[in-house]
C-alpha cells in the first residue's frame, strides 16, 4: 500500500517548527529556489530549460523530498535537490546572506478561510528573509490564480519590502505575462482552462 501524502500542511503547527535542517550545498552556479515544490515537477522541467543552473526545492513534507532526491540521484542531475524544511523559520538557515540568484513561489496554498490566512507563505518576515538571502539583482517571482491570495502577497511586498526590492511591473502591478520558459502544473492546468493567473516579479537593487 503506497504512502499517504498530506496536500496541505499547516506550517504553524508545532510539529514543524522545531527540527533539525541539512542546509543544501552550494555549487557557486546561478541558484534558483522553488519554495513549496510539492513533487519537484517544475524543478526538473526548470533544470531541463536551464542545465547551467543550481535547482534547489524546499519542502515541509519529507517524503516528498526524498523522492525527489532519489529521482534526481538516479538519474544523474547533479544541479537538483529538495531540501525538508519549514521556510518560515529556517529560510536563513538554509542560504547564506547573498547566496540566492532567484526565488520562485508558484501557487501557494491559499488557505481561504480568514482565519487561516495566518498560514500563507507569504508574510513580512519571510520576505524579509528571501531578501537577504539574494543576491544583488537577484529577484523573487509570485503567481497565482487566486488573485485574493496574490493580492495580499503583493501588499506584503509593496508595504513592507524595503527600498531596494522593486516591482519590474511598477508599484501595485502585476505581469501580463510569464518571463520565464517553465510552467508548472498549476500554470499548465490554469492556461489550458483559459483562467488568469496573476504574476508579480519583485528584483533586488545595489
Amino acid at each position: 500500500m503506497s504512502k499517504r501524502i498530506r496536500h496541505h500542511v499547516n506550517p504553524l503547527s508545532m510539529s514543524y517548527l522545531d527540527f533539525e535542517i541539512s542546509p543544501p550545498e552550494l555549487s557557486g552556479h546561478f541558484t534558483e529556489v522553488e519554495i513549496g515544490c510539492a513533487e519537484g515537477e517544475f524543478l526538473f522541467e526548470r533544470y531541463g530549460d536551464c542545465p547551467d543552473h543550481q535547482v534547489i526545492g524546499l519542502e515541509i513534507r519529507r517524503s516528498l523530498v526524498d523522492e525527489i532526491n532519489d529521482k534526481s540521484r538516479n538519474f544523474g542531475l547533479k544541479g537538483i535537490s529538495a531540501v525538508f524544511c519549514n521556510v518560515n523559520t529556517h529560510m536563513t538557515e538554509l542560504f547564506p546572506a547573498g547566496s540566492v540568484d532567484r526565488f520562485f513561489v508558484n501557487f501557494p496554498d491559499p488557505w481561504f478561510k480568514k482565519d487561516h490566512h495566518k498560514r500563507r507563505i507569504v508574510s513580512p518576515a519571510l520576505v524579509a528573509d528571501l531578501i537577504s538571502c539574494l543576491r544583488s539583482g537577484g529577484e523573487i517571482f509570485f503567481q497565482s490564480d487566486i488573485f485574493d491570495l496574490a493580492m495580499d502577497a503583493m501588499a506584503v511586498f509593496e508595504e513592507n519590502g524595503p527600498p531596494q526590492i522593486r516591482n519590474v511591473s511598477g508599484e501595485w502591478s502585476f505581469m501580463k505575462e510569464n518571463p520565464f520558459k517553465t510552467m508548472s502544473r498549476r500554470e499548465r492546468f490554469v492556461t489550458e482552462e483559459g483562467l488568469r493567473v496573476w504574476r508579480m516579479l519583485y528584483r533586488l537593487s545595489c
